[in-house]
């Protein structure tokens, strides 16, 4: 369901920053909308030096631009709760000063999304869908969240 990607300056984050990163976002996003942490993606993206711009300048200073893809259909407060969080768990994780973390979410209906193979369901009704599963594909994704 969440894909998050975090672009950052090549070598800008350890292996362990990464880590730490995914596992706190897929923390947060489990913790805010109870959406189980198999469905959690997080992808880093590094770009080099001279391929980042902000303003069309060359990027000068630090930033980390983490872009949020979930699910619609959750409250505003949610939202707001969600993307507050995420912004301290990767300011925190990153050691990067709060005004060079930027953090989007941008919402996608369920009906415009696969994955497992199976369209994704509304929030709310993530249980019953779970269960509506073949047997093989859920043990798939419970797998997947070890």
């Amino acid at each position: 369901m969440p894909t998050y990607i975090c672009t950052v300056l090549t070598n800008r984050l350890s292996p362990e920053q990464k880590a730490r990163i995914a596992r706190e976002i897929t923390r947060v996003h489990n913790q805010v909308t109870g959406a189980a942490t198999y469905f959690a993606q997080v992808i880093f993206q590094e770009v080099a030096v001279g391929n980042y711009f902000i303003g069309g300048k060359p990027l000068a200073d630090d930033q980390i631009f983490l872009h949020g893809q979930i699910r619609a259909g959750r409250s505003a407060i949610d939202r707001k709760r969600l993307l507050l969080s995420l912004h301290q768990v990767v300011a925190e994780s990153s050691g990067a000063q709060s005004s060079s973390v930027w953090v989007y979410l941008v919402e996608l209906p369920a009906r415009d999304m696969i994955e497992y193979g199976h369209v994704l369901p509304e929030p709310g009704d993530e249980a019953q869908w779970f269960d509506a599963l073949p047997e093989q594909d859920r043990r798939w994704m419970e797998r997947s969240s070890r």
